[in-house]
C-alpha cells in the first residue's frame, strides 16, 4: 500500500515536471484543466482543417470581443463557409465557430499579447499537441494577431524600435510555417485622454511601418489589416490627430465604441476572406506555386 502511494506521487511529480517542461510553467488547478480540455479537444479543432485556410483563430483581448461580437465578424465568416474560432484571455478562454466558450484555451502566458508576449508565443517550440499557446494557434490554418491599445503608449524611439524588433522576431518564426497564413492587426490608438501628440505619432509610425513593404513585402504568408488606421483621427490639424476619433469613442476610455465595432468589423471579415482566397492560390501545396519553386 506504502509503495503504491509512493509510486502514484513519483508518477504525479513526474507528470507536473513533464507539463513544466514541455510548456515552460507551472500551472495551478484552473489552468492545468484548461491544459487537459485543449488536449483531448485537439482534434475537434484540426478536423475543422480541410486544407483550404478556413479554418479561423483570432488572438486578442477585450477590444477584438467588441470587434467580433458588435462587428458580427463571425456571422459574416461563417455564412461564407469558414471556421471561426477566438482566443480572448485566458479566462474566459476559446470560443468555437457557433460562437460559445468551450471552457478550455490555449492558456497565454501571463495572458500576454502584447508586442513582448506575442514574441514569447512565437518563440514556443511547436508540438502536435497544444502543449503550448503556440501549438494551440498552429492547430488552425489562418492565425490572427492583436496586440491591444495599452502598445501604443510609445513614449520614446527606443520603445518605438523595441515593439519593432519584436514583430520583426514573430516575422522570423512566420516564415518557417508557409503552411499557415498570418494575419497581424494594428494595435488601435489611445483616448486623447490618455496620450499626447507625439506618443500618438509613434503609434501611428508603428502601425504604418507593420503594414508596409519594409515589414511585409517577401513574407507572402504575412498579411497586416491596418485596425489603428480605422480607428484613428487622420487630420493633422486635428488636437486628436493619431488618436481615437471622437466619432469612436465614449468618454475617456480607449475601447472603441459600437459605432467602431460595427463599422470596421464587416472590413475585418472582408480583409480575411480575401487574404485567404489569395493565399490559396500561392499555398506550397498549390501546383503553381510548386511550379514556380521548381
Amino acid at each position: 500500500m506504502i509503495i503504491s502511494l509512493v509510486g502514484l506521487m513519483v508518477l504525479g511529480l513526474a507528470f507536473f515536471l513533464t507539463i513544466r517542461l514541455v510548456t515552460g510553467r507551472i500551472l495551478g488547478p484552473r489552468s492545468l484543466m484548461s491544459f487537459g480540455l485543449s488536449i483531448l479537444n485537439s482534434s475537434d479543432v484540426t478536423d475543422s482543417s480541410q486544407g483550404d485556410f478556413k479554418n479561423v483563430i483570432f488572438l486578442h483581448q477585450s477590444v477584438g470581443r467588441g470587434l467580433i461580437d458588435q462587428g458580427h465578424v463571425r456571422e459574416i465568416l461563417t455564412k461564407n463557409g469558414y471556421r471561426f474560432w477566438d482566443h480572448d484571455y485566458n479566462q474566459p478562454g476559446l470560443r468555437g465557430p457557433d460562437g460559445k466558450y468551450l471552457g478550455y484555451g490555449y492558456n497565454v502566458p501571463a495572458n500576454n499579447t502584447y508586442p513582448d508576449g506575442l514574441s514569447e508565443i512565437f518563440a514556443q517550440p511547436v508540438y502536435s499537441l497544444p502543449f503550448n499557446t503556440f501549438s494551440g494557434l498552429l492547430q488552425h490554418e489562418t492565425i490572427i494577431l492583436k496586440s491591444c491599445f495599452p502598445t501604443s503608449n510609445i513614449t520614446s524611439d527606443e520603445q518605438l524600435e523595441q515593439k519593432k524588433q519584436w514583430y520583426l522576431s514573430i516575422r522570423q518564426t512566420i516564415d518557417q510555417h508557409p503552411n499557415k497564413l498570418f494575419i497581424v492587426v494594428t494595435q488601435p490608438p489611445l483616448n486623447p485622454a490618455e496620450t499626447n501628440l507625439e506618443d500618438a505619432a509613434r503609434a501611428r509610425a508603428l502601425a504604418n511601418w507593420l503594414k508596409s513593404e519594409e515589414y511585409l513585402q517577401g513574407h507572402p504568408n504575412l498579411l497586416t489589416f491596418d485596425l489603428f488606421g480605422y480607428l484613428a483621427e487622420d487630420d493633422p490639424t486635428s488636437s486628436d490627430y493619431n488618436m481615437l476619433r471622437e466619432d469612436y469613442r465614449e468618454g475617456a476610455d480607449s475601447h472603441p465604441n459600437k459605432l467602431a465595432n460595427e463599422t470596421i468589423g464587416p472590413l475585418l471579415a472582408d480583409f480575411i476572406m480575401e487574404g485567404v482566397q489569395t493565399y490559396q492560390l500561392l499555398s506550397p501545396s498549390s501546383p503553381s506555386l510548386t511550379s514556380q519553386q521548381e
